[in-house]
């Protein structure tokens, strides 16, 4: 692997990532204008409700969310307190903490939901076709299969 960009390449790493942090922060305020869940909250119901029996490991939803740890520990707390979530060890592995979907937690997902959806719609969906957005999705999944393959260091040896 080199250690130097071309000006395509880094333009279009320059122009995904500018892209999504833009469009993030969009949905962001349309959510926080129509006084809904904050956007990393809803992310966290949504991977409990497609979630089997609405409960996954913490470590599980650390992963569907993309927090760290600790990140998500905070998150958790918050949406607890707040009676959209409960933690629970009763399950396949007692050893591990379950993050559980309340009642409460799944009506606020679903409250959320049309104003997320006007601003995937509005901010992203509408300027790509439906070829491009399944190009996206293909090329975008290669780049995450490549990033979650177990990455093992060289042999020294030669």
């Amino acid at each position: 692997m080199t250690e130097t960009l071309n000006r395509t390449q880094l333009k279009a790493w320059r122009t995904f990532i500018t892209a999504h942090a833009t469009v993030i922060d969009l949905i962001e305020r349309n959510l926080a204008e129509a006084k809904q869940l904050p956007l990393s909250s809803y992310d966290v119901l949504l991977a409990l409700v497609e979630a089997p029996n609405r409960r996954l490991r913490m470590n599980e939803l650390a992963h569907a969310v993309v927090l760290s740890r600790s990140g998500l520990t905070r998150l958790v707390d918050r949406l607890e307190q707040e009676g959209f979530l409960k933690r629970d060890r009763t399950g396949p592995d007692r050893r591990a903490t379950y993050a559980v979907l309340t009642l409460k937690g799944f009506r606020a997902f679903r409250q959320a939901w049309p104003i997320y959806a006007q601003g995937i719609e509005k901010h992203f969906a509408q300027h790509l076709t439906e070829q491009e957005m399944s190009m996206l999705t293909q090329m975008l999944g290669r780049v995450l299969a490549a990033a979650e393959k177990p990455s093992f260091p060289l042999s020294s040896e030669s």
